[in-house]
């Protein structure tokens, strides 16, 4: 008996002694060290204040939409996000979806199709050419399902069937593309299966090097990134000059006072604050 006491009352000490070091010594010293005047704005969520309200954590995107969804011309826009509706810090997460991800799912756009639909819709909003490689001019994926006889390597030789993929026939009764190696290309019939046909994604007429750069239609792992490059925000440029009746070059210069260089010099790129640049021009009015 007095050994299980012996035991028990060592075990009893060891609990209290991790409890006050790493439950609370450790827990207070990480606090102490967050609130140095170099790292207490981060510790504290880098939040952005106006006239005393907080409007934003410059760490966190947000949207700059009307109650629609539309894109607020006067604003700034941020990079697509995946996390909850928009740059929801409690449901932080990416789509998942991959350079093989072409075909688009009854309700699930493929990646190709997201990447040429947020292309399509920034050229109109912006008056850019909105095109880009492997993508139709309606903005979803540019693939064809080519059906028939294979060789060894698995490649069709003598087309049969050639389907595009990602165009409905209820949408869109005339496919991107007329014929391919002689065959007539037809629309997509609903609920018709096309994966026994080999996946040809036609790269198309468009630019190598899109208007629209590669941020502005694509999210970031995490959904929540608050920056976008300096081409993206050069993009934006003469929207946000006409809509606030501002000039080009004075919405320029604010671009270039928000871009922030690459961290220590060489890790990461360029980036420009997308909720710091939006509220320096609030403040010009």
């Amino acid at each position: 008996m007095t050994r299980v006491v012996r035991q028990h009352w060592a075990a009893l000490r060891a609990l209290l002694f991790f409890t006050v070091v790493l439950g609370l010594a450790y827990p207070l010293l990480i606090w102490l060290i967050a609130q140095a005047p170099f790292l207490s704005d981060k510790a504290d969520g880098s939040v952005v204040e106006v006239d005393g309200t907080p409007v934003g954590s410059s760490l966190i995107g947000q949207l700059y939409t009307d109650a629609d969804g539309n894109p607020l011309p006067q604003y700034f826009q941020g990079r697509p996000s995946a996390a909850g509706d928009g740059y929801d810090p409690l449901a932080t997460s990416a789509s998942n979806l991959g350079p093989e991800s072409i075909v688009d799912q009854p309700d699930k756009p493929s990646l190709l199709t997201l990447v040429c639909s947020r292309s399509v819709a920034i050229g109109e909003l912006d008056g850019v050419d909105g095109t880009r490689p492997y993508c139709t001019g309606d903005g979803v994926g540019a693939v064809l399902s080519v059906i028939g006889p294979r060789d060894a390597g698995g490649n069709v030789v003598h087309p049969t069937k050639v389907v595009s993929v990602n165009e409905p026939c209820a949408t869109t009764p005339t496919p991107f593309v007329d014929t391919y190696e002689g065959v007539r290309v037809e629309c997509a019939a609903t609920g018709e299966d096309y994966r026994l046909g080999q996946l040809v994604p036609l790269r198309g007429s468009a630019s190598a090097v899109p208007a629209v750069p590669a941020d502005a239609v694509t999210a970031s792992g995490s959904g929540l990134d608050p920056h976008i490059s300096p081409a993206y925000a050069d993009l934006q440029v003469d929207r946000v000059a006409r809509a606030r009746g501002m000039n080009p070059d004075e919405v320029r210069a604010l671009v270039a006072e928000h871009t922030e260089g690459r961290t220590l010099g060489f890790l990461g790129e360029p980036r420009v604050n997308v909720l710091e640049l939006n509220l320096a021009l609030d403040r010009r009015g």
